[in-house]
């Protein structure tokens, strides 16, 4: 009897600890937490900014979880809808919409494929394109995308998760560079040739982790009328005692070697995989699946904080503007965090919660700070996370929303494969891509406009038919054919252009070019060009 009561009051004891855990890892409670870290730990002698309105938290979160945005009925239904909770509902609603997974898909194809050494992996892009997609969609774990990423093994044009060792041509220091990078933040690559300059990392910890790729190649092969790309993974021993070669990449080595820098000529010294970040170590010898299964499960597993700290920086720092560590993927330990129990907080709250990619974002879209207005980037004697900071749009999202404020259907793209390579001009995307895109790894600072991008707002083609408002075949033609009245005209633009009304000054001045011009086409046309043109459009904020 004792002995059940016991085991029941065990059960029991175990329910209530699990009720606990699971109320203190709701999104909601770990925000507000979050705020109180952040104002403990910030001190802030001026107010921080107010929190927006709901039409600038409307905008804001379109962008940021889908990437276009409102169209204007879903904006006047969120305006007027009276629920107190009614922007956790748009968060969730947002979350669940397929465009999701093709925003944050296109982000990380961009943070994978920008630091590419391959050039002809373009021939992949839509693959691994395809597979982030799907992945951010079916809300996959973020240690399930890194284990399957890091293993990838096959056809790269079928299965995407290839793209990465794809991008850098199967060869292992580059390929364990971008997995450190990409999944713990830690640039470890500047310690290939010497011990690291300005972190703690030493030359061996480098070739110890391309130690666990030795036995990986990438092979891509195009012809006119042929592709093939492929990863492949070979356990074998060389005939005759022939030694491994660390540069021959289309069948792997037994074992990598560190070079001799003082003898280059020489075999050098045979490394075994050692993971920096843990400790975690296997023998030479060990087979290829054993290796990178390993090291995915020791990079994922929950006590290596780098993982988790990773991808709340870089979330982090989309969502609100800046991340607690600059660049948002150089976390290394001899960089400085700029609110380091905060960060330590909301990471082991994300392993806990299993790295659930869509709690993430549910969390600190729900703070304070990701609700505050925004303000200028701060100048280094600041102090951080006072406000949200405006974001200069990726180029898929400036496209996106062009294609849907212009009633533009987007045509089919070309898939970026050979011909893309070949320079395939009804590829509108990629072409777009190369004059606005940047790399999303990059200093938000360092990402400025271009007159190349200032001359195709202004003049292209596709732009100029989709401004026409002389024919109901536009959307600018259509609307105004059915909103006779100039001030709801306005409206009209201003919610279907930048997802918001127009302040009444903003209505005058409208109001008053439609009368100076004379001419009430060509005045919503400029009308409408000149939004498009702003910075407003081109940012969110």
């Amino acid at each position: 009897m004792v002995s059940r009561l016991s085991w029941l009051l065990g059960v029991g004891a175990s329910f209530l600890w699990c009720f606990a855990s699971a109320s203190a890892s709701e999104p909601a409670a770990v925000a507000k937490e979050v705020g109180r870290l952040l104002t403990e730990e910030i001190q802030a002698k001026s107010p921080a900014a107010p929190l927006v309105d709901d039409s600038t938290f409307l905008r804001r979160a379109h962008l940021d979880l889908v990437g276009e945005i409102p169209k204007p009925g879903e904006a006047t239904a969120f305006l007027i809808d009276p629920a107190t909770d009614k922007r956790a509902q748009l968060i969730e609603k947002l979350l669940a919409d397929p465009r999701f997974g093709r925003n944050w898909g296109r982000y990380y194809r961009d943070v994978i494929m920008y630091r590419k050494t391959e050039e002809r992996a373009a021939i992949i892009q839509a693959s691994l394109q395809d597979y982030l997609i799907k992945s951010f969609n079916e809300n996959k774990p973020w240690s399930q995308i890194a284990t399957e990423m890091i293993t990838a093994e096959g056809d790269a044009l079928e299965k995407g998760e290839c793209g990465l060792i794809v991008a850098q041509q199967g060869q292992p220091e580059e390929v364990v560079a971008e997995i450190s990078r990409i999944f713990m933040g830690v640039q470890i690559q500047c310690a290939q040739c010497h011990d690291h300059p300005w972190d703690r990392w030493k030359r061996e910890e480098f070739h110890e982790l391309a130690a666990f790729f030795p036995r990986v190649a990438s092979r891509v092969i195009l012809t006119p009328d042929n592709r093939t790309v492929t990863v492949t993974a070979t356990d074998f021993t060389f005939a005759r005692g022939r030694p491994g070669n660390n540069a021959m990449r289309f069948r792997g080595t037994t074992e990598h070697y560190m070079s001799d820098l003082m003898n280059p000529e020489s075999r050098g010294t045979l490394m075994k995989p050692v993971l920096f970040a843990t400790g975690d170590e296997l023998s030479t010898g060990v087979k290829d699946a054993e290796r990178r299964g390993k090291l995915a499960e020791w990079i994922t597993k929950k006590d290596n904080t780098y993982f988790s700290q990773a991808f709340v920086n870089r979330i982090w720092g989309e969502l609100c503007g800046e991340g607690f560590y600059e660049p948002l993927d150089d976390i290394g330990p001899d960089r400085e965090c700029s609110a380091p129990k905060t960060m330590e907080y909301l990471a082991q709250e994300f392993a806990n919660a299993d790295y659930d990619v869509k709690w993430l974002f549910r969390t600190i879209m729900q703070t304070e700070l990701y609700q505050r207005q925004c303000r200028a980037r701060r100048n280094p004697e600041e102090l951080p996370f006072q406000a949200n900071v405006a974001q200069r749009l990726r180029a898929d999202v400036v496209l996106d929303n062009l294609y849907s404020v212009l009633g533009i259907k987007a045509a089919e793209e070309t898939p970026t494969g050979y011909m893309a390579l070949r320079g395939n001009a009804r590829n509108t995307r990629a072409i777009f891509n190369a004059v606005f895109g940047y790399d999303p790894s990059q200093r938000r600072d360092e990402v400025l406009g271009s007159i190349p991008q200032s001359l195709d707002l202004m003049n292209s083609p596709p732009l100029q038919s989709g401004l026409s408002g002389k024919t109901i075949f536009t959307d600018l033609g259509r609307t105004l054919t059915r909103v006779r009245n100039d001030s709801a005209m306005v409206d009209e633009l201003y919610l279907g252009t930048l997802g918001r009304e127009p302040s009444d000054k903003e209505r005058s001045t409208c109001l008053a070019y439609v009368k100076e011009v004379g001419n009430r086409v060509e005045a919503f046309e400029d009308l409408q060009w000149s939004l498009i043109n702003s910075t407003e459009f081109l940012y969110r904020n």
